[in-house]
């Protein structure tokens, strides 16, 4: 089955199942964030995350990171973003679809945390 064929409704219930295969002592720095599945990253978001125009955009973590928040909360809740339209042009198949989707979503967990992309764990 191709990639494409992966529904809206179906997208948002692979990232949902990989926020919950995300170890609990991570999860817990989440409860203040919104994970939202968008269909393409905007021109801002590019310029942002510093990847070429040319490139897939898969995820962006908009925010501050975790730990260089300050004790009182004033500003709009971090957000992660896993762009939809980019992972299913990019994944020939459904399970690619679905790997790619957990490896986004844990790789912006891992930029909320405050790692840069050279640190993270795989």
């Amino acid at each position: 089955m191709s990639s494409r064929r992966i529904s809206p409704a179906e997208f948002e219930a692979c990232v949902e199942e990989a926020l919950s295969s995300v170890p609990a002592s991570f999860r817990k720095y989440l409860d203040n964030v919104v994970v939202a599945v968008e269909d393409e990253p905007t021109d801002d978001d590019y310029e942002e995350s510093d990847t070429p125009d040319e490139e897939e955009l898969f995820g962006i973590f908009r925010g501050v990171p975790f730990f260089d928040r300050s004790s009182m909360v004033t500003a709009l809740p971090a957000q992660i973003a896993i762009f939809r339209g980019p992972i299913l042009r990019c994944c020939a198949t459904r399970g690619e679809a679905v790997r790619e989707i957990r490896d986004t979503v844990v790789h912006e967990v891992g930029h909320m945390l405050g790692l840069e992309d050279e640190e993270m764990p795989y």
